[in-house]
Protein backbone atom coordinates (compact mmCIF):
# COMPACT_ATOMS: atom_id res chain seq x y z
CA UNK A 1 0.00 0.00 0.00
CA UNK A 2 1.74 3.52 -1.02
CA UNK A 3 1.24 5.94 1.14
CA UNK A 4 0.13 9.18 -0.02
CA UNK A 5 2.49 11.87 -1.34
CA UNK A 6 2.46 15.82 -1.43
CA UNK A 7 2.84 15.09 -5.26
CA UNK A 8 -0.75 13.08 -5.20
CA UNK A 9 -2.10 15.12 -2.88
CA UNK A 10 -1.84 18.92 -4.98
CA UNK A 11 -3.14 16.75 -7.92
CA UNK A 12 -5.89 15.99 -5.85
CA UNK A 13 -6.28 19.47 -5.14
CA UNK A 14 -5.99 20.57 -8.85
CA UNK A 15 -8.10 18.11 -10.06
CA UNK A 16 -11.15 19.39 -7.46
CA UNK A 17 -10.30 22.59 -9.26
CA UNK A 18 -10.70 21.52 -12.81
CA UNK A 19 -14.24 19.73 -11.81
CA UNK A 20 -15.66 23.07 -10.00
CA UNK A 21 -14.28 25.39 -13.32
CA UNK A 22 -15.49 22.95 -15.73
CA UNK A 23 -19.31 22.87 -13.91
CA UNK A 24 -20.45 26.02 -15.66
CA UNK A 25 -18.89 27.68 -18.60
CA UNK A 26 -18.99 31.44 -18.92
CA UNK A 27 -22.28 31.48 -20.91
CA UNK A 28 -24.08 28.83 -18.80
CA UNK A 29 -23.65 31.24 -15.94
CA UNK A 30 -24.72 34.40 -17.58
CA UNK A 31 -27.09 32.80 -19.70
CA UNK A 32 -29.97 34.29 -17.54
CA UNK A 33 -28.78 37.74 -17.48
CA UNK A 34 -28.43 37.59 -21.74
CA UNK A 35 -31.79 36.52 -21.90
CA UNK A 36 -32.84 39.62 -19.99
CA UNK A 37 -30.80 41.70 -22.75
CA UNK A 38 -32.89 40.05 -25.43
CA UNK A 39 -36.02 40.47 -24.04
CA UNK A 40 -35.44 44.14 -23.32
CA UNK A 41 -35.09 43.59 -19.07
CA UNK A 42 -32.32 46.06 -19.04
CA UNK A 43 -32.81 46.81 -15.35
CA UNK A 44 -31.94 43.24 -14.56
CA UNK A 45 -29.39 42.36 -17.09
CA UNK A 46 -27.41 45.52 -15.98
CA UNK A 47 -27.68 44.32 -12.64
CA UNK A 48 -26.52 40.84 -13.40
CA UNK A 49 -23.71 42.11 -15.32
CA UNK A 50 -22.05 44.60 -13.04
CA UNK A 51 -21.03 41.51 -10.57
CA UNK A 52 -18.09 41.16 -11.15
CA UNK A 53 -17.69 38.25 -9.14
CA UNK A 54 -19.88 36.43 -10.43
CA UNK A 55 -19.10 37.52 -14.43
CA UNK A 56 -15.67 36.16 -13.24
CA UNK A 57 -13.90 39.07 -15.04
CA UNK A 58 -13.75 42.76 -14.91
CA UNK A 59 -13.54 43.26 -18.40
CA UNK A 60 -16.44 41.51 -19.37
CA UNK A 61 -17.90 42.54 -16.35
CA UNK A 62 -17.69 46.21 -17.28
CA UNK A 63 -17.84 45.47 -21.03
CA UNK A 64 -21.80 43.48 -20.81
CA UNK A 65 -22.92 46.11 -18.18
CA UNK A 66 -21.93 49.05 -20.60
CA UNK A 67 -23.58 47.45 -23.71
CA UNK A 68 -26.76 46.63 -21.67
CA UNK A 69 -26.74 50.76 -20.19
CA UNK A 70 -25.83 52.13 -23.93
CA UNK A 71 -28.63 49.90 -25.18
CA UNK A 72 -31.03 51.31 -22.91
CA UNK A 73 -29.90 55.01 -23.05
CA UNK A 74 -28.43 55.62 -19.90
CA UNK A 75 -25.17 57.23 -20.46
CA UNK A 76 -23.66 57.69 -17.81
CA UNK A 77 -23.83 53.75 -16.48
CA UNK A 78 -22.64 53.20 -19.74
CA UNK A 79 -19.20 55.34 -19.18
CA UNK A 80 -18.84 54.14 -15.68
CA UNK A 81 -19.05 50.41 -16.78
CA UNK A 82 -17.29 50.62 -19.69
CA UNK A 83 -14.80 53.00 -17.66
CA UNK A 84 -14.46 49.58 -15.31
CA UNK A 85 -13.93 47.40 -18.07
CA UNK A 86 -10.79 50.05 -19.72
CA UNK A 87 -9.40 49.83 -16.19
CA UNK A 88 -9.20 46.51 -15.67
CA UNK A 89 -7.13 45.90 -19.27
CA UNK A 90 -4.94 49.61 -18.66
CA UNK A 91 -1.74 47.35 -18.39
CA UNK A 92 -2.41 45.28 -21.22
CA UNK A 93 -3.51 48.23 -23.61
CA UNK A 94 -0.15 49.44 -23.06
CA UNK A 95 1.94 46.40 -23.75
CA UNK A 96 0.07 46.22 -26.94
CA UNK A 97 0.57 50.21 -27.96
CA UNK A 98 4.59 49.42 -27.04
CA UNK A 99 4.49 46.10 -29.51
CA UNK A 100 4.74 43.27 -26.01
CA UNK A 101 1.82 41.46 -26.72
CA UNK A 102 3.17 38.50 -28.05
CA UNK A 103 4.46 37.70 -24.44
CA UNK A 104 1.26 38.13 -22.62
CA UNK A 105 -0.13 35.36 -25.91
CA UNK A 106 3.16 33.29 -25.26
CA UNK A 107 2.28 32.89 -21.22
CA UNK A 108 0.16 29.54 -20.35
CA UNK A 109 -1.13 28.29 -16.99
CA UNK A 110 -3.40 25.59 -15.69
CA UNK A 111 -5.55 26.12 -18.36
CA UNK A 112 -6.67 29.36 -20.37
CA UNK A 113 -9.49 29.79 -17.88
CA UNK A 114 -7.34 29.68 -15.10
CA UNK A 115 -5.77 33.20 -15.97
CA UNK A 116 -8.26 36.47 -15.96
CA UNK A 117 -9.50 37.50 -19.17
CA UNK A 118 -8.96 40.51 -20.47
CA UNK A 119 -10.58 40.55 -23.70
CA UNK A 120 -9.85 39.35 -27.52
CA UNK A 121 -7.87 41.98 -29.24
CA UNK A 122 -11.11 43.24 -31.62
CA UNK A 123 -12.87 43.28 -27.88
CA UNK A 124 -10.51 45.96 -26.34
CA UNK A 125 -11.25 48.09 -29.61
CA UNK A 126 -14.54 47.77 -29.52
CA UNK A 127 -14.55 49.14 -25.86
CA UNK A 128 -13.19 52.03 -26.69
CA UNK A 129 -15.59 53.02 -29.40
CA UNK A 130 -18.25 52.22 -26.91
CA UNK A 131 -17.22 54.57 -24.73
CA UNK A 132 -16.81 56.94 -27.73
CA UNK A 133 -20.40 56.60 -28.45
CA UNK A 134 -21.61 57.10 -24.81
CA UNK A 135 -19.39 60.40 -25.01
CA UNK A 136 -21.03 61.83 -27.99
CA UNK A 137 -24.58 60.89 -26.59
CA UNK A 138 -23.46 62.93 -23.49
CA UNK A 139 -21.79 65.73 -25.90
CA UNK A 140 -18.17 64.95 -24.76
CA UNK A 141 -16.54 65.54 -28.52
CA UNK A 142 -13.04 65.69 -26.57
CA UNK A 143 -13.58 62.71 -25.32
CA UNK A 144 -14.96 61.29 -28.25
CA UNK A 145 -11.70 61.63 -29.83
CA UNK A 146 -9.48 60.51 -27.69
CA UNK A 147 -11.81 57.17 -27.39
CA UNK A 148 -12.36 56.43 -31.35
CA UNK A 149 -8.04 57.13 -31.84
CA UNK A 150 -7.49 54.66 -29.28
CA UNK A 151 -9.36 52.17 -31.03
CA UNK A 152 -7.85 52.88 -34.27
CA UNK A 153 -3.99 52.23 -32.47
CA UNK A 154 -5.15 48.92 -30.69
CA UNK A 155 -6.55 47.93 -34.07
CA UNK A 156 -3.53 49.10 -35.88
CA UNK A 157 -1.37 46.92 -32.58
CA UNK A 158 -3.61 43.50 -33.63
CA UNK A 159 -2.87 43.64 -37.43
CA UNK A 160 0.83 44.12 -36.98
CA UNK A 161 1.20 41.67 -34.55
CA UNK A 162 -0.49 39.18 -36.76
CA UNK A 163 0.56 40.72 -39.59
CA UNK A 164 -2.94 41.23 -41.06
CA UNK A 165 -5.57 43.25 -41.99
CA UNK A 166 -8.74 43.13 -41.18
CA UNK A 167 -12.02 44.51 -42.16
CA UNK A 168 -12.41 47.33 -39.25
CA UNK A 169 -12.04 50.52 -37.74
CA UNK A 170 -14.72 52.15 -39.70
CA UNK A 171 -17.09 52.37 -36.95
CA UNK A 172 -14.53 54.32 -34.78
CA UNK A 173 -13.67 56.61 -37.57
CA UNK A 174 -17.35 57.20 -38.30
CA UNK A 175 -18.26 57.83 -34.82
CA UNK A 176 -15.38 60.50 -35.33
CA UNK A 177 -16.35 61.71 -38.22
CA UNK A 178 -19.66 62.57 -37.32
CA UNK A 179 -18.31 64.41 -34.49
CA UNK A 180 -16.39 66.41 -36.28
CA UNK A 181 -19.04 67.52 -38.58
CA UNK A 182 -21.30 68.20 -35.60
CA UNK A 183 -19.09 71.13 -34.57
CA UNK A 184 -18.16 72.14 -38.18
CA UNK A 185 -14.40 70.15 -38.85
CA UNK A 186 -15.08 69.39 -42.09
CA UNK A 187 -11.45 68.82 -43.00
CA UNK A 188 -10.72 65.87 -40.07
CA UNK A 189 -14.24 64.91 -40.82
CA UNK A 190 -13.21 63.95 -44.57
CA UNK A 191 -10.17 62.85 -43.22
CA UNK A 192 -11.72 60.40 -41.06
CA UNK A 193 -14.10 59.33 -44.20
CA UNK A 194 -10.99 58.74 -46.78
CA UNK A 195 -9.36 56.33 -43.75
CA UNK A 196 -12.88 54.50 -44.02
CA UNK A 197 -12.72 53.90 -47.76
CA UNK A 198 -8.91 52.98 -47.49
CA UNK A 199 -9.31 49.91 -44.96
CA UNK A 200 -12.76 49.15 -47.47
CA UNK A 201 -15.03 49.54 -44.26
CA UNK A 202 -18.61 51.58 -44.46
CA UNK A 203 -17.23 52.28 -47.73
CA UNK A 204 -21.25 53.21 -49.46
CA UNK A 205 -21.75 55.82 -46.58
CA UNK A 206 -18.02 57.30 -46.56
CA UNK A 207 -17.69 57.54 -50.24
CA UNK A 208 -20.82 59.70 -50.11
CA UNK A 209 -20.19 61.66 -47.47
CA UNK A 210 -16.75 62.32 -49.33
CA UNK A 211 -18.48 63.30 -52.56
CA UNK A 212 -20.53 65.88 -50.30
CA UNK A 213 -17.62 67.59 -48.31
CA UNK A 214 -15.41 67.41 -51.49
CA UNK A 215 -17.62 69.71 -53.26
CA UNK A 216 -18.06 71.88 -50.13
CA UNK A 217 -14.80 72.28 -49.14
CA UNK A 218 -13.25 72.82 -52.76
CA UNK A 219 -11.65 69.84 -53.30
CA UNK A 220 -11.81 70.22 -57.04
CA UNK A 221 -8.55 67.77 -57.26
CA UNK A 222 -10.33 65.05 -55.31
CA UNK A 223 -14.09 65.17 -56.49
CA UNK A 224 -13.76 63.52 -60.54
CA UNK A 225 -12.77 60.02 -58.92
CA UNK A 226 -15.23 60.47 -56.41
CA UNK A 227 -18.05 61.02 -58.72
CA UNK A 228 -17.24 58.20 -60.52
CA UNK A 229 -17.07 55.64 -57.92
CA UNK A 230 -19.84 56.70 -56.02
CA UNK A 231 -22.14 58.77 -57.97
CA UNK A 232 -22.58 62.58 -58.04
CA UNK A 233 -24.04 64.63 -55.15
CA UNK A 234 -27.35 64.85 -54.56
CA UNK A 235 -28.85 68.20 -54.40
CA UNK A 236 -29.87 69.16 -50.40
CA UNK A 237 -32.44 71.62 -49.14
CA UNK A 238 -31.30 74.85 -48.46
CA UNK A 239 -30.33 75.04 -44.62
CA UNK A 240 -30.53 71.37 -44.80
CA UNK A 241 -30.77 69.43 -41.49
CA UNK A 242 -29.65 66.14 -40.94
CA UNK A 243 -30.78 62.98 -39.28
CA UNK A 244 -27.73 59.94 -38.44
CA UNK A 245 -28.65 56.68 -37.80
CA UNK A 246 -25.67 54.71 -35.60
CA UNK A 247 -27.30 51.39 -35.11
CA UNK A 248 -25.84 47.95 -33.93
CA UNK A 249 -27.76 44.91 -35.40
CA UNK A 250 -28.26 41.82 -34.20
CA UNK A 251 -26.31 40.01 -31.65
CA UNK A 252 -22.46 38.77 -32.23
CA UNK A 253 -21.34 34.97 -31.97
CA UNK A 254 -20.48 32.60 -28.94
CA UNK A 255 -17.75 30.30 -28.41
CA UNK A 256 -17.50 26.80 -28.52
CA UNK A 257 -14.96 24.21 -27.65
CA UNK A 258 -13.08 21.49 -29.95
CA UNK A 259 -11.49 18.93 -27.61
CA UNK A 260 -9.25 16.30 -29.06
CA UNK A 261 -8.20 13.50 -26.62
CA UNK A 262 -5.20 11.47 -27.49
CA UNK A 263 -4.63 8.15 -25.76
CA UNK A 264 -1.14 7.47 -25.56
CA UNK A 265 0.99 4.32 -23.40
CA UNK A 266 2.35 7.22 -21.47
CA UNK A 267 -1.57 8.68 -20.23
CA UNK A 268 -3.77 11.05 -22.30
CA UNK A 269 -2.80 14.00 -24.60
CA UNK A 270 -5.63 15.98 -24.82
CA UNK A 271 -5.95 19.17 -26.74
CA UNK A 272 -8.64 21.68 -26.52
CA UNK A 273 -9.35 24.96 -28.40
CA UNK A 274 -12.52 27.72 -28.53
CA UNK A 275 -13.93 28.52 -32.02
CA UNK A 276 -17.35 31.19 -32.79
CA UNK A 277 -20.40 30.07 -33.42
CA UNK A 278 -22.49 32.45 -35.57
CA UNK A 279 -26.19 32.95 -34.07
CA UNK A 280 -29.67 33.75 -36.26
CA UNK A 281 -29.64 36.87 -37.46
CA UNK A 282 -33.77 37.84 -38.51
CA UNK A 283 -32.79 41.46 -38.71
CA UNK A 284 -30.89 42.39 -41.65
CA UNK A 285 -30.71 46.73 -41.82
CA UNK A 286 -32.63 49.51 -40.26
CA UNK A 287 -35.00 51.80 -41.72
CA UNK A 288 -35.30 55.76 -41.52
CA UNK A 289 -38.08 56.94 -42.30
CA UNK A 290 -39.54 60.27 -43.04
CA UNK A 291 -43.52 59.76 -42.36
CA UNK A 292 -45.07 63.03 -44.02
CA UNK A 293 -43.06 62.21 -47.86
CA UNK A 294 -42.99 58.70 -47.05
CA UNK A 295 -38.91 59.23 -48.01
CA UNK A 296 -36.56 56.32 -46.44
CA UNK A 297 -33.06 55.52 -46.13
CA UNK A 298 -31.74 51.90 -45.23
CA UNK A 299 -28.88 51.82 -43.46
CA UNK A 300 -25.32 50.67 -44.45
CA UNK A 301 -23.01 47.59 -42.75
CA UNK A 302 -20.13 49.58 -41.77
CA UNK A 303 -18.82 46.59 -40.12
CA UNK A 304 -18.99 42.94 -39.57
CA UNK A 305 -18.01 42.07 -36.18
CA UNK A 306 -18.81 38.75 -36.24
CA UNK A 307 -16.58 37.96 -39.34
CA UNK A 308 -14.02 40.36 -37.36
CA UNK A 309 -14.24 38.04 -34.18
CA UNK A 310 -13.62 34.94 -36.51
CA UNK A 311 -10.31 36.15 -38.07
CA UNK A 312 -8.91 37.28 -35.16
CA UNK A 313 -9.30 34.23 -33.37
CA UNK A 314 -7.95 32.24 -36.15
CA UNK A 315 -5.12 34.76 -36.30
CA UNK A 316 -4.41 33.14 -32.69
CA UNK A 317 -5.30 29.74 -33.08
CA UNK A 318 -2.01 28.77 -33.28
CA UNK A 319 -0.76 30.18 -30.40
CA UNK A 320 -3.75 29.00 -28.84
CA UNK A 321 -3.33 25.69 -29.48
CA UNK A 322 0.35 25.02 -29.19
CA UNK A 323 0.19 26.56 -25.56
CA UNK A 324 -2.85 23.97 -25.03
CA UNK A 325 -0.29 20.58 -26.61
CA UNK A 326 3.00 22.22 -24.03
CA UNK A 327 0.53 21.77 -21.22
CA UNK A 328 -0.75 18.36 -22.41
CA UNK A 329 2.58 17.31 -22.39
CA UNK A 330 3.27 18.09 -19.59
CA UNK A 331 0.56 16.54 -18.10
CA UNK A 332 1.38 13.57 -19.75
CA UNK A 333 4.66 13.44 -18.05
CA UNK A 334 2.99 13.82 -14.43
CA UNK A 335 0.78 11.15 -15.55
CA UNK A 336 4.03 8.52 -16.58
CA UNK A 337 5.10 9.54 -13.03
CA UNK A 338 2.35 9.25 -11.02
CA UNK A 339 1.75 5.83 -12.96
CA UNK A 340 5.12 4.48 -11.91
CA UNK A 341 4.24 5.59 -8.29
CA UNK A 342 1.13 4.10 -7.65
CA UNK A 343 -0.33 2.08 -10.54
CA UNK A 344 -3.42 2.34 -11.73
CA UNK A 345 -4.42 4.57 -9.80
CA UNK A 346 -1.86 7.05 -10.12
CA UNK A 347 -3.28 6.61 -14.23
CA UNK A 348 -6.53 7.36 -13.91
CA UNK A 349 -5.85 10.43 -11.79
CA UNK A 350 -3.38 11.75 -14.22
CA UNK A 351 -5.45 11.13 -16.82
CA UNK A 352 -8.39 12.74 -14.90
CA UNK A 353 -6.52 15.63 -13.98
CA UNK A 354 -5.78 16.23 -17.95
CA UNK A 355 -9.54 15.30 -18.81
CA UNK A 356 -11.30 17.82 -17.01
CA UNK A 357 -8.27 20.41 -16.64
CA UNK A 358 -7.65 21.14 -20.61
CA UNK A 359 -10.56 23.16 -21.36
CA UNK A 360 -10.85 25.65 -23.87
CA UNK A 361 -11.62 29.14 -22.60
CA UNK A 362 -14.92 30.32 -23.84
CA UNK A 363 -15.31 33.37 -22.50
CA UNK A 364 -16.33 36.27 -24.97
CA UNK A 365 -18.31 39.16 -24.84
CA UNK A 366 -21.70 38.21 -25.68
CA UNK A 367 -23.42 41.69 -25.87
CA UNK A 368 -21.72 42.77 -28.97
CA UNK A 369 -23.82 43.54 -32.17
CA UNK A 370 -23.49 40.89 -35.55
CA UNK A 371 -23.00 44.27 -37.75
CA UNK A 372 -22.42 48.01 -36.65
CA UNK A 373 -24.68 50.00 -39.69
CA UNK A 374 -25.66 53.26 -39.87
CA UNK A 375 -27.16 55.84 -42.52
CA UNK A 376 -28.27 59.68 -42.49
CA UNK A 377 -31.16 61.66 -44.07
CA UNK A 378 -30.96 65.28 -45.25
CA UNK A 379 -34.38 67.01 -44.88
CA UNK A 380 -35.35 71.10 -45.32
CA UNK A 381 -35.63 72.63 -41.55
CA UNK A 382 -38.99 72.27 -40.27
CA UNK A 383 -41.08 69.44 -38.28
CA UNK A 384 -40.49 66.04 -39.51
CA UNK A 385 -42.59 62.69 -38.26
CA UNK A 386 -39.42 60.02 -38.13
CA UNK A 387 -39.91 56.17 -37.73
CA UNK A 388 -37.27 53.57 -37.30
CA UNK A 389 -38.09 50.17 -38.92
CA UNK A 390 -36.03 46.65 -38.48
CA UNK A 391 -36.46 45.25 -41.43
CA UNK A 392 -37.63 41.64 -40.64
CA UNK A 393 -38.31 42.76 -36.89
CA UNK A 394 -40.48 45.58 -35.57
CA UNK A 395 -40.92 49.49 -35.81
CA UNK A 396 -40.58 52.24 -33.90
CA UNK A 397 -41.63 55.86 -33.77
CA UNK A 398 -38.79 57.93 -32.71
CA UNK A 399 -41.64 61.16 -32.58
CA UNK A 400 -41.87 64.48 -34.29
CA UNK A 401 -38.95 66.74 -34.28
CA UNK A 402 -38.56 70.34 -35.44
CA UNK A 403 -34.91 70.61 -37.08
CA UNK A 404 -33.43 74.05 -37.52
CA UNK A 405 -31.17 74.98 -40.38
CA UNK A 406 -28.17 73.09 -40.56
CA UNK A 407 -28.63 70.70 -37.28
CA UNK A 408 -27.81 67.18 -36.97
CA UNK A 409 -29.86 64.66 -34.91
CA UNK A 410 -28.26 61.83 -33.63
CA UNK A 411 -30.65 58.48 -33.39
CA UNK A 412 -28.72 55.65 -31.41
CA UNK A 413 -30.15 52.19 -32.39
CA UNK A 414 -29.95 48.46 -31.17
CA UNK A 415 -31.78 45.79 -32.83
CA UNK A 416 -31.80 42.57 -30.93
CA UNK A 417 -33.79 39.19 -32.20
CA UNK A 418 -37.13 41.16 -33.90
CA UNK A 419 -37.13 43.88 -30.70
CA UNK A 420 -35.62 47.63 -31.57
CA UNK A 421 -34.67 49.89 -29.00
CA UNK A 422 -33.89 54.02 -30.09
CA UNK A 423 -32.62 57.28 -28.63
CA UNK A 424 -33.23 60.70 -30.34
CA UNK A 425 -30.42 63.14 -29.67
CA UNK A 426 -31.21 66.63 -30.88
CA UNK A 427 -34.14 68.04 -32.40
CA UNK A 428 -37.09 69.78 -30.42
CA UNK A 429 -40.55 68.00 -30.01
CA UNK A 430 -42.90 69.05 -32.73
CA UNK A 431 -46.79 69.31 -32.62
CA UNK A 432 -48.49 65.72 -33.65
CA UNK A 433 -49.47 66.75 -36.85
CA UNK A 434 -46.91 68.89 -38.18
CA UNK A 435 -46.16 68.15 -41.70
CA UNK A 436 -42.67 67.93 -43.65
CA UNK A 437 -41.15 68.70 -46.76
CA UNK A 438 -39.31 66.08 -49.05
CA UNK A 439 -36.41 64.64 -47.24
CA UNK A 440 -33.15 64.15 -49.30
CA UNK A 441 -31.07 61.47 -48.68
CA UNK A 442 -27.11 60.48 -48.59
CA UNK A 443 -27.76 57.14 -49.35
CA UNK A 444 -29.73 54.56 -51.24
CA UNK A 445 -33.25 54.52 -50.97
CA UNK A 446 -34.26 50.82 -50.47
Amino acid sequence: MHVQSPLFSRLTVALAIGLGTSCASYTERTSEALRDFRSGQFGPALEAYADVEEVGSSFLSGAEAGTVALTAGDWDAALRQFGLAAQAVRELEGRALTGELGEVLASWALNDTARAYEGEGFERVYLHCGLAMAYLAKGKKDDVYVEARLANKLLESEEELYETKYEAGGWGHLISAVTYELIGDKDDAYIDYQRMVEKGVGTALAGRALVRLAKELGRDEDLPALEQAYGADVPLPDGAANIVVLAAVGLGPYKMETVLPVPTPDGLLQMAVPGYAERPQPVSALRLIEGASGDAVRTDRIENVTQIAKENLEDRLLWVAAKSVARGILKRELTKKLEDEFDLAGRVAGDLFTLFSERADLRAWLTLPDTYQACRMFVPPGAHRLTLEAIGGESVELGNFELGPGETMLVFARSLDNRLYAHSIGGQPAGANAGAASATTETTTP
